[in-house]
């Protein structure tokens, strides 16, 4: 039933964040008497969605189970508090995966217990666990939840000696891609990336559920005039950042003016230890605090997702495997720059889930906690 919730609430992805995303299953006599999920940002709760489910049914919820992925929330905000409500409803049990970390609103369960209600927390479902995970990031650490991406042949390679990479993965996986653009909050490339590829970024041939910003990591303001990003940046909301002393310095005032006059936003980001290249942990806090964005995904090359790795800042790797092998020592692996003498220096990620495209098998990885 935890495994049923955690299904229902992916369907809110890209609509409920920064929300979390929950599902609730409302089981009597070991029948489902109603389903529902957070919908929308400011919307029903899961909870609410599945006692209205009940009622439609003409059912009654007194005495059932409630199964939830987050533990319900304790005090009312936007929408009343869920723990309430099913002591309302006079349910007799619940279930959740995963306590709420919400500093205001957590501490649901200690309601239902004080009004009788058996509640226990469960861990049988990894799934249901980890739709929670994005959420409880975000309010432990204020940093939003970062998606990478890529493409690579069957031996790692992601782009051929001289850069080529159009296409590695087929129709299916790219239009995978489209979808998980729609779905983000912003949309994380280097300024490498765009002067190879010119790339437009934008979630296109779906519905998107959001619009993503788009962000490009240039430390020296170095983003053509006449590239894609710019040249739509009016249409799609764009952003650089760029050193913090180059978002400041006269010397850089012309490069700036062109791109702000195009509509792009320029973000002063500080650098690593006063190393070259802007310090992408900085740049993820200030999207979230400046510009509420929950959800990232990275479409870059080796060097930013290096970079990304190095800093430990992959939350979800979203891997599409292409039915091709080149065997070419200098083709482009999907990171560099870090420095890995052991395997103990490696990332650890747990296989999440698997989907094969046609040809290609799309492989999503959460990071190991």
């Amino acid at each position: 039933m935890l495994d049923l919730a955690a299904r229902l609430a992916l369907r809110g992805a890209g609509r409920a964040e920064p929300n979390p995303l929950v599902g609730c299953v409302l089981v009597r006599d070991g029948q489902i008497i109603g389903m529902g999920h957070h919908m929308q940002d400011g919307g029903l709760h899961a909870e609410a969605h599945a006692l209205l489910d009940v009622t439609r049914r003409g059912l009654s919820p007194a005495g059932a189970t409630a199964y939830v992925t987050l533990e319900p929330c304790a005090v009312d905000g936007r929408q009343p508090s869920c723990a309430h409500a099913l002591v309302s409803a006079r349910v007799a049990r619940v279930v959740y995966a995963r306590p709420d970390p919400h500093p205001k609103k957590g501490g649901g369960a200690a309601v239902l217990r004080a009004a009788g209600i058996a509640c226990e927390q469960s861990e049988a479902s990894p799934l249901a666990r980890g739709v929670g995970a994005p959420f409880a990031k975000r309010v432990a650490t204020g940093l939003p939840w970062v998606i990478a991406k890529w493409a690579q042949t069957i031996d790692g390679r992601v782009a051929t000696r001289t850069g080529e990479s159009k296409w590695i993965s087929g129709e299916l996986a790219r239009a995978r891609v489209h979808r998980l653009r729609g779905r983000v909050d912003a949309i994380v490339t280097g300024i490498g990336t765009v002067l190879a590829d010119d790339p437009l970024l934008t979630a296109r041939g779906v519905r998107p559920r959001r619009t993503a910003m788009r962000v490009i990591a240039d430390t020296d303001l170095d983003l053509p005039a006449r590239s894609q990003l710019v040249r739509t940046a009016h249409e799609t909301p764009t952003a650089v950042a760029c050193d913090s002393t180059v978002a400041s310095s006269d010397v850089f005032e012309a490069r700036r003016r062109t791109l702000q006059d195009s509509g792009v936003l320029v973000l002063g980001i500080p650098s690593v230890g006063g190393a070259r290249g802007i310090d992408l942990r900085e740049l993820l806090r200030a999207l979230a605090s400046a510009h509420r964005v929950s959800t990232v995904l990275v479409e870059a090359g080796p060097g930013i997702l290096g970079a990304m790795l190095e800093q430990d800042l992959i939350d979800e790797a979203v891997v599409y495997i292409a039915p091709m092998v080149l065997g070419d020592d200098l083709a482009k692996a999907a990171a560099a720059g870090r420095v890995a003498p052991s395997l103990s220096h490696g990332r650890i990620f747990d296989l999440w889930r698997v989907r094969p495209l046609g040809s290609d098998v799309e492989l999503t990885y959460r990071k190991k906690l």
